[in-house]
């Protein structure tokens, strides 16, 4: 990945230190990407903009 594409990375507020449930998104290309924050040379799920937006309208009802 660029590196802008690796600053981009933002961690979830819900992500703590103590926690083994760590997710990061960036925006990527007009997309959302989502990793997991502890294997960050791991896969790399790509969502639309409109799928992200509809997961993130359901999670926050």
């Amino acid at each position: 990945m660029t590196e802008d594409v690796v600053r981009a990375w933002r961690k979830s507020s819900y992500s703590g230190t103590g926690s083994n449930n760590c997710v990061e998104a960036a925006a990527i290309a007009g997309r959302a990407a989502v990793r997991d924050s502890k294997w960050t040379d791991g896969p790399v799920g790509l969502y639309s903009a409109k799928a992200w937006a509809a997961l993130i309208d359901v999670i926050k009802h």
